[in-house]
């Protein structure tokens, strides 16, 4: 703990303990919107398993791949992924080439993590990779497992995947009991590693990272950079203030976002936004996120279900029945452009995600959750059908939804 405090300080960072939330990461100086906070390459990393497009294990690339000629199961893209990964895909690939093909077909990506922890831990024991203040085991350690919160089903399951493990891995001294408790830290400790697009690539371990609470009104961001994992300060953090990122999507309702955390996280988040649950403005916003508009076009306001779909602006009453009809024509719209997605015919499927997006508009807020989420959908097909200046258009409207919800002021 002394060494990745001096690591962290000369960052200007500090752990520490609340009462309420355990470890938590603290500034020892001013940070900047859009300053570096910290950065961290994965303790280990796996690509996903992709049905089409398989990836390097080192860089998560599409191109020029080639399979590993003695495990058939791993891919790189050149020999300088291969070499960089090679300390750790030696022990690897000598237990995954001792797989018959049936078995090779059970090693999903929790799997191979789980290996790879494995194996990145006696590597590190036996000195054949470097430990540092910021790359050990004992961070791993550290982290939160929640077994105890978890449910019969769940504890089985953990240990049935402990057990093909230690299976795949044949080491005399293997806990079984500590892969299980592993793979309870990874469900609420890895993150998803996503390109510059928010496309998922993989998953990694980032211990360091994970010190990091929640907040639904975030100071900073995790993005990517390749497998680096990049903190960065959205608004200005002073100095001795907690540095907290969103852990889930933070365009959604308080009781949404309490869902999310309670059954991923096993906490109740205490936000200065979730604090507001069940008041005035927490139940407006939750109307305008995840409810209908106004039936009047020109006005902005939204309805309450409970006060019978009455605009809270205006006054006026919308027709339930009305309501009612345009929902299923969106619902069969929906189906109709996710089939054409899903077949392939993006260009079908841009026309038709359009007129669901029309139709939507008649339905929700401008500040709907659905509607920004169609718009993204038609953000992305736009952008692989290379129309930019729809997807410009499309990608300016879902920004006002974020900027609500972070209460973000837009530079004039």
């Amino acid at each position: 703990m002394e060494d990745l405090q001096r690591a962290l300080s000369e960052r200007g960072l500090t752990v520490s303990t609340l009462p309420d939330k355990g470890r938590c990461l603290l500034t020892l100086r001013d940070f900047s919107p859009g300053n570096v906070i910290l950065s961290e390459e994965p303790y280990v990393s796996v690509p996903n398993k992709a049905s089409r497009d398989s990836r390097c294990d080192w860089c998560f690339m599409t191109s020029n791949l080639k399979k590993c000629s003695a495990c058939h199961v791993v891919w790189y893209c050149g020999s300088t992924c291969q070499m960089s990964d090679w300390k750790l895909h030696r022990l690897e690939c000598r237990a995954l080439s001792k797989l018959d093909k049936e078995r090779q077909k059970s090693l999903t990506p929790s799997i191979r993590l789980m290996v790879k922890l494995c194996i990145r831990r006696k590597l590190q024991i036996d000195k054949v990779i470097p430990i540092t203040a910021t790359d050990n085991y004992n961070l791993v350690e550290a982290l939160v497992s929640h077994m105890s919160e978890l449910d019969e089903k769940q504890l089985v399951l953990y240990a049935q995947m402990a057990n093909l493990v230690t299976l795949i891995l044949e080491w005399p001294d293997i806990s079984i009991k500590e892969i299980a408790g592993n793979f309870s830290k990874l469900a609420c400790n890895a993150h998803t590693i996503c390109d510059s697009e928010l496309r998922p690539l993989g998953t990694g371990l980032y211990p360091v990272v994970s010190i990091i609470n929640h907040s639904c009104l975030p100071n900073a961001v995790l993005a990517f950079e390749g497998r680096l994992a990049v903190i960065r300060a959205v608004q200005h953090i002073p100095k001795d203030t907690e540095v907290l990122i969103s852990y889930i999507e933070t365009a959604g309702s308080t009781m949404t976002r309490q869902k999310a955390l309670k059954e991923q996280y096993f906490f109740s988040c205490t936000c200065p936004r979730c604090a507001k649950v069940g008041q005035l403005e927490d139940i407006q916003e939750s109307a305008v996120l995840e409810g209908y508009r106004c039936k009047d076009i020109r006005c902005n306001g939204f309805l309450l279900r409970d006060s019978g779909f009455i605009c809270q602006e205006c006054g006026l009453v919308r027709d339930k029945e009305e309501i009612r009809k345009i929902a299923s024509e969106v619902k069969l719209l929906s189906e109709k452009a996710s089939e054409l997605l899903v077949s392939g015919y993006k260009m079908e499927a841009s026309d038709t995600y359009k007129a669901f997006e029309k139709l939507q508009q008649k339905l929700c807020h401008p500040y709907s959750i659905d509607l920004m989420r169609t718009r993204e959908t038609l953000l992305k097909i736009l952008m692989e059908l290379q129309n930019w200046k729809d997807a410009l258009a499309y990608c300016k409207l879902t920004i006002p939804v974020y900027e609500s919800c972070l209460g973000i002021q837009r530079m004039q």
